[in-house]
């Protein structure tokens, strides 16, 4: 049986702008397998959306939770809308400016 399709959308709170979050989120995210994309918003936090196997997904919730980019400090991640899909919305994984 195949692995579930997870979609699920992200914020990630912190010192989480001028530390080359969305890159490294982009860099993670692709490296798993993962499409999606990543920006910043005007309240000085990072969101996005992922979109991939759910194990992979999984394991891109905990980095975004827990290690993020090298000079980043993260108070807390926040997942919402999370629903099984059949098949992925997006080609790769984008950093949007």
């Amino acid at each position: 049986m195949a692995t579930d399709l997870l979609s699920v959308d992200y914020e990630v709170y912190g010192k989480v702008q001028g530390v080359f979050f969305r890159k490294y989120t982009q860099k993670e995210g692709t490296q798993l397998g993962l499409v999606g994309w990543v920006q910043n918003t005007e309240d000085g936090t990072v969101q996005g959306q992922l979109q991939g196997p759910a194990d992979k997904v999984r394991q891109m919730q905990e980095w975004l939770k827990t290690t993020g980019s090298p000079r980043s400090h993260i108070v807390k991640a926040e997942f919402q809308n999370e629903k099984t899909i059949d098949a992925v919305d997006y080609k790769d994984f984008k950093v949007i400016r």
